[in-house]
């Protein structure tokens, strides 16, 4: 499958900057996302399959975008983890009629070195006076 015949993909500066960092320890990480967007996303947004990796990140006020929080992101680098590898992922997920829905990545971290997405990056980016693409 290609994924960009189903998705126009966006990252964020931010987003750049924390996979940079840690593509230095998870070597495999970019192949990694590559892999989650063309199965993960594309099952629960496209498929409207829920295999209980994706949440809704709620309390944001935020109107007009969907972010979400994915925790079952297969990395190769941390063998052994399968998709409990403790990579997680925020995103926004905006569909389009015409098919081609837009996701923005917004930030990407390890479990183990942060407990919780940067609230103040989504605000940033994702409020009625600021929108990405908008």
């Amino acid at each position: 499958m290609k994924i960009d015949e189903y998705f126009e993909i966006t990252r964020l500066p931010e987003f750049g900057r924390d996979m940079k960092k840690l593509v230095k320890k998870y070597k495999t990480l970019e192949d990694d996302i590559k892999i989650f967007i063309g199965t993960q996303i594309f099952l629960y947004h496209k498929l409207n399959k829920d295999n209980q990796g994706v949440f809704t990140i709620s309390g944001l006020g935020i109107e007009g975008h969907n972010i979400f929080k994915a925790k079952k992101i297969a990395c190769m680098s941390l063998g052994g983890t399968g998709c409990n590898s403790g990579i997680r992922v925020i995103y926004s997920y905006e569909k389009n009629p015409d098919g081609k829905d837009k996701i923005v990545l917004i930030e990407i971290y390890y479990k183990g070195e942060k407990e919780n997405e940067d609230r103040p990056r989504i605000f940033e980016y994702f409020d009625e006076t600021n929108r990405v693409g908008g």
